[in-house]
């Protein structure tokens, strides 16, 4: 039907965008404290930067992403994440040339073709960030504080970090041949996805929402038998900066990041009252994926969050108020000269920054003033015959009922006062 939205998609009303607002806000503060400036990337990009950025054989690749064919015969697709996005806007805008670290963030729309259910719709909101040109691990620590302070500044209680590291081109082939010769010796017992990763993308198995709670996948190889030591430097001084910051934080080795691209720390942020979509929060190092989709090898960390599943969390604890959007006048009219002088005022006090508005279906008196009260205006400024002649108007104060006559140019000002 016309009449409604496709599934998987969601109207925002007026009545929860002041909670979007407050949310958002939260982010921009907490990001700027951090040294961190937004970015706007478009909305579809080439389908090959996901192609390459995220990697073929992954489930947002080859299940999910919404791609068509435009009119000049290019393939496109609507964003499934932004990093990728963000990435390609750092080499095309050259943003790396003053060097030294690049910090991003970032909140929009991102689009994936999956099965609709609570926290996960098909358009849905991110808010993430990125950190470019460093490979220092004081970077991926200051990128996991800052999300969970922006977690914690929300008031979520009962959150979990988990930690891990995947290695990196030196380190983590060692451990895919390991995966490949265990997972190996299960194939029959793997599920249809997982055989099919074994060979492309084995440190997937992991973390399988089907097979990942079998007791051989919990059985299997740990990375860190297979660290370099460079992989077991870097993981260790994460941690270090993590125990300085006072941040308490699981080692999960079976956290992963399966694509090639991603180097050493892998980490996410849970809310366990969620159950199942318990993840609130999740990023890693990707050390491989600027020269990956045509740049020059260059560091790069993020996370990103998904903001339906932050907004039922904090419906969890009973932390989304209300957002009362309350004006500070309304315009009473009676005649038709009154409704002239009436948005006559409308403009003057809207220049002046105050919020106004006026009833247009020429209701009564009676009925305007009742609509004046339900507004949650504060006065209600009302003209008729006797205002229209003297050029003034009636401010009645709505929540002590006293009123009084002002000549129409000092209504702003008593208004502001």
């Amino acid at each position: 039907m016309l009449t409604n939205a496709p599934r998987g998609t969601k109207d925002i009303l007026p009545e929860q965008i002041g909670n979007w607002i407050a949310i958002e806000n939260k982010i921009r503060k907490t990001c700027a404290t951090y040294g961190y400036e937004e970015i706007r990337t478009p909305i579809f990009e080439h389908t090959e930067l996901f192609h390459r950025g995220i990697g073929e054989g992954t489930d947002v690749v080859d299940k999910e992403m919404y791609t068509f064919t435009d009119r000049g015969g290019r393939s496109i697709t609507l964003r499934p994440e932004n990093t990728a996005s963000v990435v390609r806007a750092y080499l095309q805008n050259k943003l790396y040339a003053a060097g030294g670290l690049v910090k991003l963030f970032y909140i929009g729309s991102m689009f994936r073709y999956d099965r609709p259910q609570a926290g996960r719709l098909r358009e849905f909101h991110q808010f993430g960030v990125e950190a470019l040109g460093e490979e220092n691990p004081a970077v991926d620590a200051e990128i996991i504080l800052l999300a969970w302070d922006f977690l914690k500044n929300l008031g979520l209680d009962e959150l979990r970090l988990k930690i891990n590291t995947v290695g990196c081109p030196n380190c983590r082939p060692v451990y895919r041949q390991k995966l490949i010769h265990y997972f190996g010796e299960y194939l029959d017992e793997l599920c249809g996805d997982c055989k099919n990763r074994i060979e492309k993308n084995p440190l997937r198995i992991l973390d399988c929402k089907i097979d990942g709670g079998k007791e051989f996948v919990e059985d299997a190889p740990k990375i860190e038998t297979c660290l370099c030591d460079d992989c077991r430097e870097h993981f260790s001084r994460v941690q270090e900066f993590l125990r300085a910051a006072n941040v308490d934080f699981e080692v999960d080795s079976r956290l992963v990041r399966g694509l090639d691209y991603y180097t050493k720390t892998a980490f996410e942020i849970q809310y366990p009252p969620l159950g199942a979509q318990s993840a609130v929060a999740g990023g890693g190092r990707y050390d491989g994926l600027i020269k990956e989709i045509g740049g020059t090898p260059t560091p790069g960390i993020g996370f990103a969050v998904g903001l339906e599943r932050i907004f039922i969390a904090l419906e969890k604890q009973n932390l989304l108020k209300p957002v009362e959007n309350k004006i500070d006048a309304f315009v009473v009219t009676a005649g038709a000269m009154a409704e002239v002088c009436g948005l006559k005022l409308l403009t003057i006090l809207r220049r002046e920054n105050i919020s106004a508005v006026m009833d247009f279906a020429k209701r009564s008196l009676k009925a305007q003033m009742k609509q004046a009260a339900k507004s949650g205006a504060k006065f209600a400024l009302i003209i008729g015959e006797e205002e229209v002649e003297n050029s003034t108007v009636t401010v009645k104060n709505l929540e002590t009922s006293a009123q009084e006559k002002f000549p129409v140019r000092e209504v702003a000002a008593y208004i502001k006062k």
